[in-house]
Formats: C-alpha cells, structure tokens, sequence
C-alpha cells in the first residue's frame, strides 16, 4: 500500500520497535494525525481470549472521564417521559417511537434507552436493531429502572467497549485537539475497566497488545501489562 508523503513523514517519529508509556504515546499520537479535521484518536487492543467461547467474551462500559469528543443522540423508550427529557434524551417516547423505527427506517439516533417494562416491546424489533448494535441491553447500562441515570451516563461520555470475533477491540478515546493529560486519563480509564473485564478462563497473558492511532495515522504501540 502507497503511503502519502505526509504519512510517511509522521511515521518517522515513530521510534521502530518503542513501546510507549501512557503519557508518551498520548503526547505523540497528537503530531501523528495526517488530516485537516479534529481527528479521532482511538485504542485497538489485540486480547488472549476465544470470543467463541461464552465464558470468555469481554464486554462492558465504562464512562470515560474527559468523554470522547462525540456526542451521541439517545433514543428513550419509556413511560417516564419527563425524566427522560429532563435528562437529556433528544427523543423521548413509546410504541410510537419503535413504529417510527420500523414502518419510515428511522434511524436519527446513535444510541436507544429503555425501562424494563419497554423491552418486550422493543425486542419485536431484535431483527432490525440488533444487526445495528442498537439493541438495548442491561450489561452495558441502556435497560434500566433509572431512566435519567442511564442517560446522564451515555452524555457524560460513557462508551462500550466490546471484543470482536478475531479477540480485538476498538475504542475511541477522544479528538487531537484534546489536552495530553486527558488522553492520558482516559486511556489509563479504559485500559483499567478492561483489566477488570479479564475472564476467569483466561491463562498466562491477557493483553498481547494494545496501539494508539488517530484516524488515517500510523499506530503507536502502547506500554502494557499482559
């Protein structure tokens, strides 16, 4: 693959072989954006784990200290209409809002919340919304009794983290135009929730290896405890 000119000038200040500290790589990643936009810098970390193995899927949330630089639009599916709203959520509504969804292939929303009570409605609509990853699900926080907490999260910048079938994930972590410190203190944040996800099936090394990278730049491979 032909690099651009500019590519290959940034990976110069890639030292070949460097496994970089938290602080460095944050301080570095921010000169290695290639792009005229406020890039997204993301993490991708390559785990010991067999995802085809129940016991061994790592997947969670955690709330991101500094938030990411995205903002998402949450969809809430609820009875407690004024809680939700007051919240926050950008759409707030029932059964009205799930025939929205299915009858005009409404999809203005990055993220859907629900009460317990709602989910029976909206599992009507697995086939549609789980391929999307918009199905709402207790373990990352976006089924719950406290609408208003769940939706004070996702905008506080809580971001799911979840292993894909070949044992990597991918997260993002903020913009270029973020300070150092809090890409440092948002790296350390996820790096430390998926710690605490590890498997009790998993043996000897958990992490094989963790880059930083912003969008379209080379990657920065990261210090880690396996």
């Amino acid at each position: 693959m032909k690099r651009s000119k500019k590519y290959r000038a940034v990976l110069e200040l890639i030292e070949k072989g460097k496994r970089y500290s938290y602080n460095e790589a944050c301080e570095l990643v921010k000169k290695t954006s290639t792009v005229k936009f406020d890039a997204t810098v993301d993490v991708s970390i390559k785990l010991n784990v067999d995802p085809k193995q129940a016991d061994q899927q790592v997947r969670g949330t955690v709330i991101l200290p500094h938030g990411n630089g995205k903002t998402k639009k949450v969809l809430a599916i609820t009875d407690k209409v004024e809680d939700a709203t007051n919240a926050g959520a950008d759409f707030v509504g029932g059964k009205e809002m799930l025939e929205k969804i299915q009858k005009e292939n409404w999809f203005d929303f990055d993220v859907i919340v629900a009460t317990p009570n709602m989910m029976g409605e909206i599992g009507k609509l697995g086939r549609l919304l789980g391929p999307k990853g918009l199905m709402p699900n207790p373990k990352t926080g976006t089924v719950s009794p406290d609408i208003a907490k769940a939706i004070h999260e996702i905008k506080a910048g809580k971001v799911e983290y979840r292993v894909d079938k070949e044992a990597n994930m991918h997260v993002s972590i903020g913009r270029v135009s973020f300070d150092t410190d809090k890409l440092v203190d948002n790296l350390k944040t996820l790096i430390d929730a998926v710690v605490r996800a590890r498997p009790a099936a998993v043996k000897g090394t958990y992490m094989k290896n963790a880059v930083i990278h912003t969008t379209m730049g080379p990657s920065l491979p990261i210090e880690i405890d396996g």
